[in-house]
C-alpha cells in the first residue's frame, strides 16, 4: 500500500511540474511563431505520427517518428515550440492507442504526457546550455554544428525520459531503478538517435535543397518507411510461421525455415538498394549546394554566396572597427560588342578568362564573385586603407587590359571599377554594392579606370536618377522647347538657316543644361525619343517660316543626331517620318553628326548617311577636330558642311594669332568640296578672321544667341543682314546689332 501511494504521489507531483512546462511552453511562445510550416507540424505530430511508430519483431526497440519532429521543432522554431509539439504528441499518442485497445493503468495517460513535457522542458534547458559549454557560439547551418547540437538533444532527451521510466516500473514492482534502466530502458536510446537523424537529415533538406532535391529526397524516405513498414511485416508473418513450424512435422519446419531465409535475402536485397539510394541522394545533395552558391560558368562565388559572406564582413566590422574590407564592383566595358561580333560562346570563354585572371591575382583571404553578366565583385580583406585597395584595382585593371587572342581574334577588353570601403553606415550587403556601383560609375564616365566612391558622387547619382526619371516625362508635360541660334553666310550676312538647340525648363528646378542632362538621354537610350520629338517639331517650324517670304524658301534646320540614333536601323525611316508628316523639303533638313560619332563605326555611318543623302537630306559633320578621323574614311563620309569646333575659334586671338589650325581645316574641307561652318564666333577678331580665310558660314553670339520660337520668329521679320554693321556697309544697313557679351553656347 505504501508503495501504491508513493507511485500515486510521484505521478501527481509529475502531472503537476508536467503541466508548469506545458503552461510555460505555451504562454511563452510568441504569436508569430504559429507559422504554416509550425501548424504542419503540429498536424504531423498529433495525427499522421502516432500512426507511423515502428515496433521491431522482438523487441522493444521503436522507431517514432515524433522524436525527428520534436528535435525538428527544436532547430527550427525553438524550445517553448518543442515542447508545445512533444505535449500534444503524446497525448494523441496515448488516445491512439487506447483506441487501438491498449489499456493504460490509472492517471497513466496525464502521467505519460507529463513526462513528455517535462523531458521536452529539460532538454530545452540543455538547449540554451550548449552554447555556453561549447565555448562558442553554435551554427546548426553547418554539418558539425548541427550534428552536434542534435546530438545533444537526443542523449538529455534518452536520459531523462528512461530515467522516469526506469523510476515508475520500480516503483510498480519494487525493483532496482538501476538494474531496470540497464535492462528495458538503454535498448529506446535507439529511438532518440534515429529521430535525431531523421531531423538533421530534413533540416538540412529545408534550409539548403530546392524543390527538386526535396523531392526525390521526400519520395526516398517515403520508399525507405514503405520498405521498413513492409519488412517489418514481413518479418513478423516469417517468425509467426516459423512458430508455427516448431509445433508441426520436421518437413514442414525446414520448408518455414527456407520461406524464412527467403524473406531475410529479400531484406537484404532492400537495405543494399536503400543505401544506394541514400549514397545518391547525398552525392546530389552535394551536387546542389554547390550550384546554389557558384556561378556555372566561371565556377566563381554567385551573387548569393558573395552577399552572404558581406553581410557576415558588415556584422564583424560593426562589432570591432578594425576589421577593415573593400568591396570592388567591376564591369567589362561594351561586352555586348564582342557577343554581337564575335558570338556568346567566344564572349563566355572571355568571361571564363576574366575570372582566372582575377583569381591568379587575389589572395586566398579574398572573394571574387560574377554577379552579372558582365559584373564582377571582389571583396578585399588584407587591405586596410583606400590607397592600398586602388593600388590592387590599378593592378587589377593594368592586368585585365592586356589583350589576348582567342580562337584567331584579338581580344582588347577594359573594364571600370568602383571601390566602395567598409563604413559603419552600411547594414546589408546590397548598399555597399550600391555605392561601390555607382563609383563604377562615375570611373565609367570619367573614362578614369578606377575610382573610390564618397557621399558626394552618392548624392550626384540620386540626382541623375531624378532627372533620368522626370526626363522620361518631360515631353508630356510640356517641359522641353527649341531654341534656334541662326546660321549666318559669313560672305553677305544673309540666312542660310537654324541650328536646332533642345531647353529643358524643368518643373522643380528650373532651366537645366543640356551639358547635364543630354548626356543622361544617351544611357539611358531616352535621346532617342527625344530626338524623334525634335523632328517634328523643327520640320514643322522651319516649314512654318518658310512660308512667311520667299526669301526663307531655302531655310535650313541643323538637327543634332546621337550615336545612339545613328547605330539604330531606325534613323532613316525617324527622318522619312517627320519630312512626311510636315512636308518639309528633304534639302530643308541637316542633319549633324560629331566626328568621334561617324568614326566610331565608319562602315555602318557610311552605309547609313549614303541612304540619307538619297532622300535629299543635308548632312554635316560637327565638332570637327576633336575626334580621331582617318582621312580615308572622311573622304568616302558623304557630308556636306564641316562645323568647326568652337574651341578652335575661340582661340584665334586679337590679332588673329592661332589661327593656323582653322586655316588648315578650311583648306581641308574646300578640298573635300565641303562648306564650311564655325561655331562660337563671339567677337570681332574672330569673324574677321574666318571671312579672311574664305570660312563660308558661322554662329555665334557675336551673330545671333539662340532663341525661343516667338523670338526667333520677329527676327525673321525685322532683320535681312545678320553680320555686324561694320561689316556690311557695302551691302547696306542693318536694323539691329547683336550684343557681343562672351557666353557659353549650349
Amino acid at each position: 500500500m505504501d508503495r501504491e501511494r508513493l507511485s500515486l504521489n510521484v505521478k501527481v507531483g509529475t502531472i503537476v511540474l508536467g503541466a508548469l512546462c506545458f503552461g510555460f511552453a505555451l504562454l511563452k511562445l510568441p504569436n508569430h511563431a504559429f507559422t504554416l510550416g509550425y501548424l504542419l507540424v503540429l498536424a504531423l505530430a498529433t495525427f499522421v505520427a502516432p500512426r507511423m511508430s515502428l515496433t521491431l519483431p522482438r523487441s522493444k526497440f521503436v522507431i517514432s517518428f515524433s522524436d525527428s519532429l520534436i528535435f525538428l521543432t527544436f532547430l527550427m522554431y525553438g524550445g517553448k515550440a518543442a515542447i508545445v509539439v512533444a505535449t500534444l504528441e503524446t497525448l494523441a499518442n496515448c488516445i491512439f492507442l487506447k483506441r487501438k485497445g491498449l489499456s493504460f493503468g490509472k492517471l497513466m495517460v496525464p502521467t505519460n504526457v507529463s513526462i513528455s513535457a517535462v523531458t521536452t522542458f529539460v532538454t530545452y534547458i540543455v538547449w540554451l546550455v550548449i552554447p555556453r559549454l561549447a565555448l562558442f557560439e553554435l551554427n546548426a547551418t553547418t554539418t558539425p554544428h548541427l550534428i552536434t547540437i542534435i546530438g545533444a538533444l537526443a542523449v538529455s532527451q534518452f536520459l531523462v525520459s528512461s530515467m522516469f521510466a526506469a523510476v515508475f516500473q520500480s516503483l510498480k514492482d519494487g525493483s532496482s531503478p538501476w538494474k531496470t534502466w540497464k535492462r528495458d530502458c538503454f535498448s529506446s536510446s535507439m529511438s532518440q538517435i534515429v529521430g535525431a537523424a531523421m531531423a538533421g537529415l530534413t533540416f538540412k533538406l529545408i534550409n539548403y535543397a530546392d524543390v527538386l532535391t526535396s523531392t526525390i529526397a521526400a519520395l526516398a524516405l517515403g520508399l525507405a518507411y514503405m520498405n521498413y513498414r513492409q519488412s517489418i511485416r514481413e518479418i513478423n508473418d516469417a517468425i509467426g510461421q516459423v512458430e508455427e513450424a516448431e509445433r508441426e512435422k520436421s518437413e514442414t519446419e525446414r520448408e518455414r525455415r527456407r520461406e524464412a531465409e527467403k524473406h531475410s535475402h529479400q531484406l537484404a536485397r532492400s537495405l543494399e538498394k536503400e543505401e544506394k539510394a541514400n549514397e545518391a541522394l547525398r552525392k546530389s545533395e552535394k551536387d546542389f549546394q554547390y550550384l546554389a552558391l557558384h556561378d556555372s560558368l566561371t565556377n566563381l562565388a554567385n551573387r548569393k554566396m558573395f552577399t552572404d559572406s558581406l553581410k557576415h564582413l558588415i556584422d564583424a566590422y560593426r562589432d570591432d572597427p578594425r576589421k577593415t574590407f573593400h568591396v570592388l564592383f567591376l564591369d567589362i566595358s561594351r561586352f555586348k560588342n564582342i557577343n554581337d561580333s564575335l558570338g556568346h560562346t567566344i564572349g563566355d570563354r572571355v568571361l571564363s578568362i576574366v575570372a582566372k585572371r582575377f583569381v591568379k591575382m587575389l589572395t586566398s583571404a579574398d572573394t571574387v564573385a560574377r554577379i552579372g553578366g558582365d559584373e564582377f565583385a571582389i571583396i578585399l580583406k588584407n587591405v586596410s586603407t583606400v590607397a592600398k585597395a586602388q593600388k590592387v584595382a590599378r593592378r587589377i585593371y593594368e592586368n585585365i587590359t592586356q589583350p589576348f587572342s582567342l580562337s584567331g581574334n584579338r581580344i582588347f577588353i577594359s573594364i571600370n571599377i568602383g571601390i566602395a570601403p567598409c563604413d559603419a553606415e552600411y547594414e546589408t550587403p546590397e548598399e555597399i554594392l550600391r555605392d561601390a556601383d555607382i563609383a563604377m560609375h562615375y570611373a565609367k564616365e570619367k573614362e578614369k579606370g578606377v575610382a573610390v566612391f564618397t557621399k558626394e558622387l552618392r548624392a550626384r547619382f540620386l540626382e541623375r536618377v531624378k532627372l533620368e526619371v522626370d526626363l522620361r516625362s518631360a515631353i508630356d508635360r510640356g517641359e522641353l522647347s527649341m531654341h534656334y541660334q541662326p546660321l549666318v553666310s559669313l560672305s553677305d550676312g544673309g540666312l542660310m538657316g537654324f541650328e536646332a538647340l533642345l531647353r529643358w525648363n524643368h518643373h522643380e528646378m528650373g532651366m537645366i543644361s543640356p551639358a547635364k542632362f543630354i548626356p543622361i538621354a544617351e544611357d539611358s537610350g531616352l535621346i532617342v525619343p527625344i530626338t524623334n520629338w525634335i523632328l517634328d517639331q523643327t520640320c514643322s517650324q522651319i516649314q512654318k517660316w518658310r512660308k512667311i517670304s520667299p526669301t526663307y524658301d531655302d531655310l535650313v534646320v541643323s538637327v543634332n543626331i546621337s550615336g545612339k540614333h545613328l547605330t539604330g536601323n531606325q534613323l532613316l525611316e525617324d527622318v522619312e517620318r517627320a519630312l512626311k508628316a510636315t512636308k518639309l523639303p528633304a534639302e530643308c533638313l541637316k542633319l549633324e553628326i560629331t566626328e568621334s560619332t561617324a568614326m566610331e563605326n565608319a562602315e555602318h555611318t557610311v552605309s547609313i548617311l549614303k541612304q540619307l543623302k538619297k532622300i535629299g537630306v543635308k548632312l554635316s559633320i560637327d565638332d570637327f577636330g576633336t575626334g580621331y578621323s582617318s582621312l580615308s574614311h572622311l573622304h568616302s563620309l558623304p557630308f556636306d558642311t564641316l562645323k568647326i569646333d568652337r574651341s578652335f575659334v575661340n582661340a584665334v586671338g586679337q590679332k588673329g594669332e592661332n589661327s593656323e589650325i582653322l586655316q588648315t581645316i578650311i583648306s581641308l574641307a574646300k578640298n573635300l568640296k565641303m562648306k564650311v561652318i564655325a561655331e562660337g564666333i563671339e567677337t570681332e577678331s574672330q569673324l574677321a578672321v574666318l571671312r579672311n580665310l574664305g570660312c563660308d558660314y558661322g554662329q555665334g553670339y557675336l551673330l545671333a544667341r539662340p532663341k525661343p520660337v516667338q523670338e526667333s520668329e520677329e527676327l525673321l521679320y525685322q532683320r535681312t543682314n545678320w553680320l555686324p554693321s561694320e561689316y556690311v556697309d557695302h551691302f547696306g544697313s542693318v536694323s539691329n546689332s547683336v550684343a557681343t557679351e562672351n557666353l557659353p553656347v549650349f
